[in-house]
């Protein structure tokens, strides 16, 4: 298995980052296999979508309707609603598997893979990309 990290800086804002980019340079040239997508925080999540077409807008704004930023939560440090943050993974897991086909994504014409973060707490995100050769 190969592995790498990419670092990504999310900001103080909730965010949906496209990583499809850096996975498909990752896997370029390293024939058939599966790409695990992993990003190590409690926080965070990751997740095939259209990007960029308002897709990423309307999974923000559900996931501010199914998990408000207010003061419901349990877990309640942090900005208000930071609770929500650490329920969102159960929804949207911290990693995904691609797979590889010919050193390339084989991704659906309108899939991107993307680190979905409401954590504005965190600005500084970790992604782990891994390769297992088929």
């Amino acid at each position: 298995m190969e592995t790498t990290t990419v670092s990504v800086r999310t900001g103080r804002r909730e965010r949906v980052h496209d990583l499809t980019g850096e996975a498909g340079r990752f896997v370029a040239g390293r024939g058939d296999g599966l790409l695990s997508v992993f990003v190590p925080h409690a926080t965070a999540g990751i997740a095939i979508l259209e990007l960029g077409s308002g897709s990423d807008e309307d999974l923000l704004a559900a996931l501010a309707e199914l998990l408000p930023a207010d003061d419901r939560w349990r877990h309640a440090h942090g900005s208000p609603g930071h609770g929500r943050s650490h329920v969102m993974p159960a929804f949207l897991p911290p990693s995904l598997t691609v797979p590889v086909l010919d050193g390339r994504l084989a991704l659906g014409t309108w899939q991107s893979v993307a680190l979905v973060d409401l954590n504005v707490d965190n600005q500084d995100r970790t992604v782990r990309f891994s390769f297992l050769a088929g």
